[in-house]
């Protein structure tokens, strides 16, 4: 971490940990009724879906915050205002996954799944304008213009993909759930094995 950059991070890191904290308050404690607990546990499979979902996303960004801001040796205004924007972002996910959690069995699922979706369709596009914005203005490290072009190769479809399960969403919403959870585990994927996979993908191809 450049010093520059340490109360950036450190902030970011703050907010990351409150986002993440928060999910778990959407998961309740079952009632007594006439139904057994484990019933009544079995019930609430919706928000441990969206829990689960929210929890490994904002890990998973928490992360390539990180890497990110390993490569920024400096920051102006215009960085920490798009930082600021990403953190907005983040902030709001709890919101859009309590309501995916108490509506993904009810007849309002599809607007509820199209809300939670298009949430990670914003933050995308926060996060690719602040990495892209660190690039165009210099403030990256001076040794890591391959590095840079990786992750730039790997976010440019991002939001393409969100806004894609945006649109699945209005068909299938378990189907649009369950791929927004295949695109956090893909963001998982360093930037040099997504890169390397696509190289490898093109030279397997037959000549022309």
């Amino acid at each position: 971490m450049q010093p520059e950059t340490r109360r950036v991070e450190g902030f970011s890191d703050a907010v990351f940990a409150i986002a993440i904290t928060l999910l778990i308050l959407e998961i309740k404690v079952p009632t007594q009724g006439q139904d057994s607990l484990v019933d009544l546990l079995l019930r609430q499979w919706p928000s441990y879906l969206a829990f689960i979902t929210s929890f490994a996303y904002i890990g998973i960004l928490w992360i390539n915050h990180h890497r990110m801001f390993s490569r920024i040796r400096k920051c102006n205004d215009v960085l920490l205002g798009l930082n600021l924007l990403l953190l907005l972002g983040v902030t709001v996910v709890p919101f859009p996954t309590a309501v995916v959690a108490e509506h993904l069995h009810g007849p309002d699922r599809r607007m509820a799944a199209i809300l939670y979706n298009a949430t990670f369709v914003f933050i995308s596009l926060a996060f690719q304008a602040l990495w892209r914005y660190a690039v165009s203005r210099g403030l990256l490290e001076e040794d890591v213009g391959l590095s840079a072009k990786r992750v730039s190769r790997q976010i440019m479809v991002v939001p393409f993909l969100y806004l894609g399960c945006v649109v699945l969403a209005w068909f299938n919403v378990h189907g649009s759930m369950l791929v927004n959870l295949g695109l956090t585990l893909y963001h998982a994927c360093p930037p040099r094995l997504v890169s390397e996979r696509i190289s490898s993908s093109r030279d397997s191809r037959p000549a022309a």
